[in-house]
């Protein structure tokens, strides 16, 4: 087989067209590090790739391939036989109803030789859509709450306050940075969009106060290096993690002599099953072998095995992945508290999470899921008008084989992790449901190339987990997007998320109000993009050219599109032509989640993040500059409340 033929195979883009309308072709020398990165394809005969069937019909019809005419098939759970037939008219006809789940559909040759094998899909016919009319969100980035009593940056406790505080204002939910667990012993690599693990949470959002057997003795003894922590305008991880990690160690020692406390943590421990226990060995291991990466550790533990994680938790260190799961169970516990204070405060949405859309190559995931993860291949997006040189997230992605060769747990269990505590999540960079732009390690983002992912079984699977976990979903559509994924995502019951900076005709006009799709979630802007008070100013193409980045627009541009908000404002009757103005048009849109920037709200000019920036801009580390206990007073409530009248 020539190259050519394996990467169509492996579902590698040949060309593709960038966001600025130019063509990229592949040629050979640069195919090969992806064809040598991709696990080969399973090959199907007839069946060509994973089916999704809605469930609960009294009839299912399967298309094959023709030639399949009379071979015998089977529907699987596990080992039982569900359903069996021989194939007719091309068709497989599954003749009863069959639930909710993940099954596996066979066929067979007359000598009884497995011929053909994938996942069989039974979904709801789209995803959960919530019960309530049109409401809104306050969005915060966690880390950057400040407050009178947290520990240098925001934290659970204070999340539990903004949800009591915001609830009075008629705020029905929380938007949140993700919560992903990072590399806890580098606590500078503090981007939320660059985590270890997807499936487990950052420690440091929790609060040790609220610990089991915190010792307030300890409080007295350290208050000098606490009230350090909490000055400046930047969030000092570093001091942060050695503060913390000291009270988590005393905490987890005292909590040994605890029997009320160890029985709950034994309750979790049995709930999160492998999975926790696989984690707690993995950050065992890897501050053993520390700073080697988890692909150049010795032989025997560079891939998960039943018998080297029990012979682990069985061993000298089975207090430290004890301890690793302590502070996961708390962590969690935290979080659920925060969860269940949304829900009695009767907030709709509650907490709104987002997932990123890949992980660290040398983190958990990618270790545990070498299979369904590609950690030679960084997940990207080629040059488009505001990143004209394209970008390179270098994070691993899941391909399409591993994924289909574990009926879709990896992604499952993903789904899952943040499901559990919200209400709706938002999936970072959504197109990669449907294609991921990849770039080969030491490539530059403008040698990348598009490899195609298995949407509709994807689709299915968020159906199937948003539904029984009564979660929305919405995916973040932004960028350069093919014809008809977006309706893709909408027949699925996935939410579209509409930035109304970008919400703008040919002619530069923005558009109406009342054309925003219901569906949908509404913001002005992003954490990726400037603030109200920074895309006003013009200060955040002031500060992208003076880091040598290209803003993409010019002064003259940002001051038409200025003039354009106004123009749309004074149309829709909107007298302020202010953050607030925004708001009130938004609040007008059918989209039925608006989500409003504590940030803007207060006037700040700095973005979270500068794409493309690492050590060149704080990203991720700013403080707000208001504490908690004041945001009643910065904020203008009554104009507030007058905005959002209409949710």
């Amino acid at each position: 087989m020539d190259i050519y033929s394996k990467a169509r195979d492996l579902g590698i883009n040949l060309d593709f067209v960038d966001g600025l309308g130019r063509r990229h072709l592949l040629e050979n020398d640069r195919l090969r590090a992806f064809v040598e990165s991709l696990p080969s394809p399973p090959r199907h005969r007839f069946l060509k790739q994973p089916v999704v069937i809605v469930a609960d019909r009294a009839k299912s019809c399967i298309p094959v391939q023709a030639e399949a005419n009379g071979i015998a098939w089977r529907l699987l759970q596990r080992d039982a036989v569900l359903a069996q037939g021989y194939i007719a008219s091309a068709t497989i006809d599954i003749r009863r109803s069959i639930a909710v789940g993940t099954y596996r559909l066979e066929l067979e040759s007359g000598n009884g030789i497995i011929i053909d094998s994938v996942p069989l899909l039974a979904t709801p016919e789209k995803a959960f859509q919530g019960s309530f009319d049109r409401v809104w969100v306050l969005s915060v980035q966690l880390y950057a709450l400040s407050s009178s009593r947290n520990w240098g940056m925001g934290d659970f406790t204070d999340l539990a306050s903004l949800i009591e505080l915001s609830s009075d204002w008629g705020c029905h939910g929380i938007g949140l940075n993700p919560l992903h667990a990072l590399f806890d012993d580098r606590p500078v690599e503090c981007s939320p969009y660059a985590p270890n693990s997807r499936l487990f949470l950052n420690p440091l959002y929790v609060d040790p106060e609220r610990m089991p057997n915190f010792s307030s003795a300890w409080l007295r003894q350290y208050r000098e290096q606490l009230d350090r922590v909490r000055e400046g305008k930047l969030v000092d991880y570093a001091a942060v993690a050695k503060l913390k990690y000291a009270v988590f160690r005393q905490a987890f020692s005292e909590f040994q002599h605890d029997q009320a406390a160890q029985a709950e943590f034994e309750i979790f421990r049995k709930e999160r099953g492998e999975l926790l226990k696989r984690y707690a060995c993995f950050e065992v291991l890897r501050r053993k072998f520390d700073p080697s990466p988890w692909w150049l550790w010795p032989e025997e533990w560079r891939r998960p095995t039943d018998a080297g994680i029990q012979a682990i938790c069985n061993g000298l260190q089975r207090e430290e992945v004890k301890f690793v799961e302590f502070v996961q169970w708390c962590a969690a516990a935290q979080l659920q508290s925060c969860a269940d204070l949304a829900a009695k405060r009767g907030m709709a949405i509650g907490l709104y999470l987002d997932v990123a859309v890949g992980v660290q190559a040398g983190g958990f995931d990618a270790w545990n899921e070498q299979n369904a993860i590609s950690r030679a291949l960084s997940v990207g997006a080629p040059p488009d008008q505001l990143n004209t040189s394209g970008q390179d997230w270098g994070l691993a992605g899941f391909h399409a084989a591993g994924l289909e060769a574990s009926d879709f747990a990896p992604f499952r269990e993903m789904l899952r992790a943040s499901m559990r505590f919200a209400g709706a999540i938002r999936l970072d960079h959504v197109l990669g449901l449907s294609r991921l732009y990849l770039i080969p390690a030491g490539a530059s983002p403008l040698q990348g190339a598009y490899v195609e992912m298995p949407l509709q079984a994807m689709l299915g699977v968020i159906a199937q987990e948003s539904v029984g976990q009564r979660c929305i979903v919405i995916g973040e559509d932004l960028g350069t997007v093919l014809e008809g994924f977006r309706d893709s995502l909408a027949a699925w019951g996935v939410w579209s998320y509409k930035v109304m900076m970008f919400e703008r005709g040919n002619d530069g006009a923005f558009i109406e109000s009342s054309k925003y799709a219901a569906n949908a979630l509404v913001t002005f802007t992003t954490h990726d993009l400037a603030s109200f008070a920074g895309w006003q100013s013009h200060s955040d193409l002031r500060v992208k050219r003076e880091l040598g980045i290209d803003p993409g627009e010019t002064d003259a541009e940002r001051t038409n599109a200025r003039h354009a908000f106004e123009w749309k404002l004074g149309e829709e009757h909107i007298a302020a032509k202010n953050f607030i103005g925004a708001v009130e048009f938004l609040a007008r849109t059918p989209s039925r989640i608006l989500a409003v920037a504590l940030d803007d709200l207060i006037g700040l000019t700095d973005q979270p993040n500068i794409p493309g920036t690492v050590d060149e801009h704080p990203n991720w580390r700013r403080r707000i500059p208001v504490k908690l206990e004041d945001l009643d007073r910065r904020i203008d409530l009554d104009a507030l409340r007058h905005a959002l009248r209409d949710r």
